[in-house]
């Protein structure tokens, strides 16, 4: 086999080997980051808590069944030395079941379960921000590495246009229409180019690893981002978000500061319930076996004259070493009358936190405001800058294009053809960053008022909250 075959071979191998092009819109982006990422998972640990907290709170007031067997062998017993040999039993079998059950415990029961409840749906809710927090998360991540795309794809027409205007003066050297000054300065900025164009394919390439790192993507695998920033899309996100004046749903992050307040509350009269006394009721169910030579029983326990060893006196009576049924039923008050304060600087403490709480309410509240405001102002600002930017690029293009013709007709120069290429290059990448300011705003905003976050392609967000 020649050696033109093995590489071929070799090359065709490298290339089933490669990974396929893993295309990824701007939806499957979000919904993949809200499965795969650290935060979410977090988010969901802390609900799987809340949960086990309130089956822990609500199992307190619930009957308990316990069973309990023990077996025990006495190798000396001195009081049946000294009293006499009923006290002498060796062998010990018993086998209970204990009923028990708490009918009053100053409240406690209620108040746990309603705080522990209400710490589950504040777990919730703070998963529900969370998760609107990693969908803008998210969406700034693909939109970024749509825009650095989007800027290297610039900066490659405008190297593609250098290239084209350097053989053009120098094909009007030659015709004597051009002197060999504009020659070398279109060579120089032809040059100057070529470094920005390679930079902004290496912004690119960064800001596709960072949305593989957040999607927990291989780095070697391919991908393909589908979703594009279409400016008259997202011109008509930000108009719809700035003409909505309906007011402003609860944030969720609010939601939850509120319910951790109603469970510090709770939380208060959980600690008040130690003041009081508590009731409770327990029945027992059992057997107890005493059989005079060591070995599990096997029967149900009898007495009688007839199990007695032989010669003993007619009145005497014996058991059949067999399991004798064991009954008891008992009711339980107990009342704390002095704890070392120990009740007190509870109560003390769960106020103190309950009044933190009533605060942190207050606090979000706030925040919540000032971030709507704030929102609102940036996307004022970003539609200004949209609207600046709308026709620039055409202006721009207008321009470079008649100084194209100038020069190529000998009536312009070089010098205007640069600053027509640059005021291009400029208005591009202007436009491309207005575009993606405006649609971030459009989210920061939505995320703000507690909407549905509007995607480029026209649809919302799936957070995926089910509870």
């Amino acid at each position: 086999m020649t050696a033109a075959c093995l590489l071929a071979a070799g090359a065709t191998a490298v290339r089933a080997q490669a990974p396929d092009t893993l295309r990824v819109s701007v939806a499957e982006a979000v919904t993949r980051m809200l499965r795969v990422s650290d935060e979410a998972r977090i988010a969901d640990a802390q609900v799987q808590l809340a949960d086990a907290q309130v089956l822990t709170a609500r199992a307190a007031g619930l009957p308990q069944l316990r069973l309990a067997s023990t077996y025990s062998q006495v190798i000396k017993n001195a009081r049946a030395t000294v009293v006499g040999s009923v006290f002498g039993q060796s062998y010990t079998y018993n086998t209970n079941l204990l009923l028990q059950q708490s009918f009053f415990q100053g409240g406690r029961i209620v108040a746990g379960s309603q705080a522990a409840a209400r710490s589950e749906r504040a777990a919730l809710a703070t998963r529900e921000e969370r998760r609107t927090e990693i969908a803008v998360l998210a969406q700034r991540a693909y939109l970024n590495a749509v825009f650095t795309g989007r800027l290297a794809e610039i900066q490659r027409q405008n190297l593609e246009i250098a290239d084209a205007r350097l053989a053009q003066v120098e094909q009007l050297e030659r015709s004597g229409r051009a002197s060999r000054y504009e020659v070398l300065r279109a060579r120089v900025e032809r040059a100057n180019l070529e470094p920005l164009a390679l930079q902004a394919e290496s912004n690119q390439a960064l800001a596709e690893l960072e949305v593989k790192r957040l999607l927990q993507i291989p780095v070697d695998r391919p991908i393909l981002l589908t979703t594009d920033l279409a400016p008259e899309v997202v011109r008509l996100l930000a108009d719809s978000a700035a003409a909505d004046r309906s007011p402003s749903g609860v944030r969720p992050g609010v939601r939850a500061s509120e319910l951790t307040a109603s469970a510090r509350d709770a939380s208060v009269r959980v600690a008040r319930a130690d003041l009081l006394p508590t009731v409770s009721a327990s029945f027992t169910f059992g057997y107890l076996a005493l059989p005079s030579q060591n070995g599990l029983p096997d029967r149900l326990g009898q007495t009688s004259n007839a199990f007695c060893p032989a010669g003993s006196a007619a009145t005497r009576v014996c058991q059949n070493n067999g399991w004798f049924p064991d009954r008891s039923f008992g009711v339980q008050m107990s009342w704390p009358l002095f704890d070392g304060l120990r009740a007190k600087g509870a109560i003390d403490l769960a106020q103190a936190q309950a009044r933190i709480a009533d605060l942190q309410v207050q606090q979000e509240r706030e925040d919540a405001a000032v971030e709507v405001e704030r929102a609102l102002a940036e996307l004022t600002r970003a539609r200004a800058a949209f609207r600046a930017r709308a026709s620039t690029v055409g202006e721009a293009q207008e321009a470079f294009d008649l100084a194209t013709l100038r020069l190529a007709r000998g009536v312009g120069t070089q010098l205007e053809v640069s600053d027509a290429q640059l005021a291009l290059l400029t208005a591009r990448s202007t436009e491309a960053r207005a575009t993606y300011d405006l649609y971030l705003a459009v989210a920061e905003l939505a995320r703000a008022r507690a909407r549905p976050i509007p995607l480029p392609d026209g649809g919302t967000a799936a957070l995926g909250i089910t509870r």
